[in-house]
């Protein structure tokens, strides 16, 4: 299993598994991060040792100590769906 710190920005994956104490995961969950949740390395902050990640079209910031404890599996980007035009279609 990899952990979020290992993936590279831009990189999409699902979560597997929280690890941690009991209150930290629950921290964690209230943010939307949830096992089987999707989720994307947006960047790393150039300064201190910060992640982006996007849940849920939410923005999400964990440290990296905290990003090591989320096992996740990298996985390819869902499809873009785009919407079929109103109206008649024959």
């Amino acid at each position: 299993m990899k952990s979020i710190d290992s993936l590279k920005p831009g990189a999409h994956a699902r979560i597997v598994r929280l690890g941690g104490e009991r209150a930290f995961r629950r921290r964690l969950m209230e943010l939307g991060l949830l096992p089987g949740s999707r989720l994307k390395l947006v960047r790393r902050a150039d300064v201190g040792d910060v992640l982006e990640l996007e849940v849920r079209r939410a923005r999400v910031t964990v440290r990296r100590s905290e990003a090591r404890e989320i096992e996740v599996d990298q996985i390819e980007p869902a499809p873009i769906r785009v919407p079929l035009p109103a109206g008649n279609l024959r």
